[in-house]
């Protein structure tokens, strides 16, 4: 870098060429700063910048379970208020949820601070399903709100996505798994009864799963995530099959910048089959 810089900056920076130089070694530099290879900066599928596009469906009544969180033992009244009505039914997300801060079918209601039942909006055309709550969701009782939750808004929001106006996104298991562990099955299945309510009220259009945890957990299939990715599978419900698309988890991402590619590709085609429905 050194080398390069003295050399560009030996000839005349208001020449063509040293000009054309210049851009090229800034544009060199930003992509180092950001870690990614120089192709792959300019080709860049848009996960690190903030895109305002339309979306694909505008909704101004998004929900949030809590604004910090849930308490173990309690749900707050504006809470109840917020969910009041989101289904003609006898069940409802809010009713859902207060069972959610009360439950003890399993040990990680041990040492959880906040449960985190999930975030979005009433009709969501996109359920997004990931694993379960790392420190920060703890802390704060709301899903995806660490750097995985950061790049995931920024995956989303390349599809015209988001959880504001059109998602809801939940996961697998609503409590903390100890150190960030992967969640057991006997702790998936306890909070499975949770996961198939919320998709019945809230009725997704598709749904979007991350990583392998989630896949294993709804599809019930040992198959790898670097296998299944990107493929369409299907769940039934009472009202409806959704269609089931996995990716690369938002995390995994960060730790391999070579999946981001992979999972622009699958979000592209993602956003093809929810256009058609």
């Amino acid at each position: 870098m050194v080398i390069r810089y003295y050399k560009a900056m030996s000839e005349n920076p208001f020449s063509n060429d040293g000009k054309t130089k210049l851009e090229n070694l800034i544009s060199l530099s930003e992509a180092y700063i950001k870690k990614l290879p120089r192709a792959e900066f300019q080709a860049n599928p848009g996960f690190f910048e903030a895109k305002e596009e339309k979306s694909l469906h505008q909704n101004e009544n998004s929900i949030q379970y809590q604004e910090s969180g849930f308490s173990q033992n309690q749900v707050s009244n504006q809470v109840q208020n917020q969910f009041a009505n989101t289904n003609d039914s006898n069940d409802s997300i809010e009713k859902i949820a207060a069972e959610i801060a009360a439950c003890k079918k399993c040990v990680l209601c041990e040492k959880r601070t906040n449960v985190v039942p999930g975030t979005g909006v009433k009709n969501p055309l996109v359920m997004i399903i990931g694993e379960g709550p790392g420190f920060e969701e703890d802390k704060q009782g709301l899903p995806f709100v660490g750097p995985a939750g950061q790049l995931l808004d920024k995956m989303l929001g390349a599809i015209n996505l988001s959880r504001e106006t059109n998602c809801f996104i939940a996961n697998v298991v609503k409590c903390r798994p100890p150190q960030n562990r992967d969640p057991n099955p006997e702790e998936g299945k306890a909070c499975r009864g949770f996961l198939d309510r919320q998709i019945s009220i809230l009725k997704p259009k598709m749904i979007l799963l991350l990583g392998r945890i989630a896949t294993y957990h709804i599809l019930d299939t040992a198959q790898g995530i670097s296998t299944i990715h990107g493929q369409f599978f299907e769940y039934k419900t009472d009202f409806a099959t959704i269609p089931v698309m996995p990716i690369y988890h938002p995390s995994a991402v960060l730790r391999n910048e070579a999946l981001k590619r992979p999972v622009w590709e699958d979000l592209k085609v993602f956003k093809k089959k929810l256009e058609e429905i």
